[in-house]
């Protein structure tokens, strides 16, 4: 569904992402690991347009997409969740979710995937006339990715959803993204704890400084000692 090829990418004179390639089946969960810094929200971003790569390619469902505007591909059905969140924190839930469908003018379509948000995120529907600035952190996640869902995406750029989440929060998302790749969206999904990750994708890339290290089935690189030791806490 998604192909990577031997992208470079620049911040001014940083040269933040080296060659890097990477491959996405359709109906899969693939998982991008490695530590703080290594260039894994860079590759999301030029992945979903809001960067561009100065030499490689990135091509979506066989069409190459390098430097297509980010709202154009989002229309194609390729959706990023944002680190840190990002739900717009003076409007409601329901307003949140809405502008999650603004590419969109199916009204009947709009409110039966409004249902299926709230019946995948009880929360939300208990929280749907909330000020979402006032939502916890749990819950913003939640609303994050419900807000992607509207847009119909066939394939889900995850950046560390997991981030600053209690431990129990955590296995609740999970669990959601296992869902949400089982209803039939591929999954891209960056990620620091490499443990969870792991657990539940299918593929998996390590990504150091730049560079993709390690790659194979996630569960060869739960087993691979060079990824426990670095990742997975011995």
């Amino acid at each position: 569904m998604l192909k990577v090829e031997d992208i470079n990418v620049y911040y001014g004179a940083i040269h933040a992402i080296k060659g890097i390639s990477l491959e996405v089946p359709d109906g899969e969960i693939v998982a991008l690991i490695g530590s703080n810094g290594a260039g894994k929200s860079t590759t999301l971003r030029t992945i979903s347009g809001l960067m561009k790569p100065k030499t490689g390619k990135i091509l979506y469902e066989g069409k190459d997409i390098t430097g297509t505007a980010a709202h154009k591909i989002v229309g194609m059905g390729l959706c990023q969740v944002m680190e840190g969140r990002h739900v717009f924190a003076n409007m409601s839930v329901e307003e949140n979710l809405e502008l999650g469908a603004y590419l969109r003018n199916d009204k009947d379509g709009i409110a039966q995937d409004m249902e299926k948000v709230f019946e995948r995120f009880p929360r939300l529907l208990e929280r749907r006339s909330q000020i979402a600035g006032t939502l916890s952190g749990g819950e913003q996640q939640m609303l994050a990715m419900g807000r992607a869902l509207m847009s119909r995406p066939k394939l889900l750029l995850l950046d560390e959803p997991s981030m600053g989440l209690a431990p129990l929060l955590v296995k609740e998302i999970f669990n959601i993204i296992k869902d949400i790749n089982a209803a039939g969206t591929t999954i891209l999904l960056v990620e620091q704890n490499a443990n969870m990750a792991l657990s539940i994708a299918d593929k998996a890339y390590v990504l150091e400084t730049g560079r993709i290290t390690l790659s194979g089935t996630a569960k060869e690189l739960a087993s691979s000692e060079e990824v426990r030791k670095a990742y997975l806490g011995g």
